[in-house]
């Protein structure tokens, strides 16, 4: 029995352009109980990246595959597929690298290995939507002799900066960020440097800070102003916007925004021409604002989510979605009744004529740095299998 132990340093979010770097061991534990401990033998081991793309039959209508051969390779064959036995189309994999060959390994030894990776930069992000998903693992495949091959699967995320591989890198190493104080291999230097300018874009984009102003309206005059200080974000970040209503002529009894995504597929690959897009809402906030001059609210932009994207199948944006309900009649809201005439007593009406309608707000939302969002990931950093 050989234990393998693969490991990702860093965490389970990178950043596409970024190195994967996973420490993989392989282990032939010592049992306290056994007797007759034995030498083992493994005849080799690989590793691979993979992207698996998955999309629902019923909203999406792909151009038929003949990629889905391998597949049916027999388990006891020497062939290393890295999705075999996954559902859908491996769209996107890194060249196989082979960890070891005719390793042998004494009762309580271990080996370990380090396998790194260039992130494809022009794949797409990992995303599980409704109608498409795109999933990321490293896949190392191993074989004991005359047995079977057997894979341990490291699922991870992938973030995108869109427009990111077209950016003008410097040339000059003095001028690009880095650390001082480390002496760096010159792979590990250019993923760090990466990893920085990366992020210094992100900062850049979203700290820029500007008044924008929408006045909110029906077809029976102004009910209000909405006050937004930026349209960029980062997944982490906070939505904030305010609301005065005090300079409106229709009094608004209620209203709600929801932070919404709208996964839309292309219309070349839709299953049904003009079918409607999905919409997915990750955070909402509703209030009753009667005789309210000013409000505001705070919706988060889950570390989970996927950012904003485009691929040939599908896109995905982002937006506030509001809902106003208004009253339909200028009249005060309120009826004053008393018995006597120093008693008065205020009531709401039993009913009341009202008006609603919807607006959308468009944003941008941008990745994040991938350190922070590992603190949040389903995936775990450890994954092992026994053979």
């Amino acid at each position: 029995m050989i234990e393998v132990l693969a490991k990702l340093g860093r965490g389970p979010v990178f950043l596409a352009g970024e190195v994967l770097e996973c420490m993989i061991t392989f282990t032939n534990p010592l049992s306290a109980s056994s007797t007759s401990a034995s030498s083992e033998m493994l005849a080799w081991a690989s590793a691979q990246i993979h992207c698996q793309f998955h999309a629902s039959e019923n909203r999406v209508a792909l151009p038929p595959s003949d990629g889905s051969k391998h597949d049916v390779q027999a388990e006891n064959e020497t062939v290393f597929v890295p999705n075999r036995g996954e559902r859908g189309q491996c769209i996107l994999s890194t060249p196989p690298k082979i960890l070891f060959c005719d390793l042998r390994l004494d009762p309580g030894e271990s080996k370990s290995y380090s396998y790194c990776e260039t992130l494809p930069i022009d794949g797409p992000p990992s995303f599980r939507g409704q109608s498409v998903k795109y999933v990321y693992k490293l896949t190392i495949g191993c074989q004991r002799v005359n047995s079977p091959i057997k894979l341990l699967r490291v699922p991870f995320r992938v973030l995108v900066l869109q427009g990111f591989k077209d950016y003008q890198f410097p040339q000059d190493e003095a001028v690009a960020p880095s650390n001082p104080f480390l002496e760096e291999e010159e792979g590990l230097k250019k993923d760090s440097r990466l990893a920085d300018l990366a992020t210094e874009l992100l900062m850049v984009a979203t700290s820029r800070r500007s008044l924008h102003l929408y006045n909110i309206s029906n077809t029976r005059g102004k009910v209000g102003t909405f006050c937004i200080f930026k349209a960029v974000y980062k997944i982490g970040e906070d939505v904030i916007g305010t609301f005065n209503f005090s300079e409106g002529d229709i009094p608004c009894l209620q209203f709600s925004v929801s932070l919404q995504t709208e996964e839309s597929i292309q219309e070349d690959f839709q299953r049904r021409q003009g079918q409607p897009v999905s919409f997915s809402t990750h955070a909402r906030h509703q209030e009753a604002c009667l005789h309210t001059a000013q409000s505001s609210f705070s919706l988060p932009i889950p570390l989970s989510s996927t950012p904003g994207f485009t691929t040939n199948i599908v896109s995905l944006k982002w937006r506030l979605h509001f809902e106003f309900v208004t009253s339909g009649e200028l009249a005060g809201t309120c009826l004053v009744r008393g018995s006597q005439s120093d008693t008065v007593t205020w009531t709401g009406v039993e009913q009341m004529e009202v008006d609603t309608f919807s607006w959308d707000l468009p944003i941008k939302v941008l990745p994040t740095n991938p350190i922070l969002a590992s603190y949040v990931s389903q995936f775990p950093s450890t994954n092992s299998i026994t053979i």
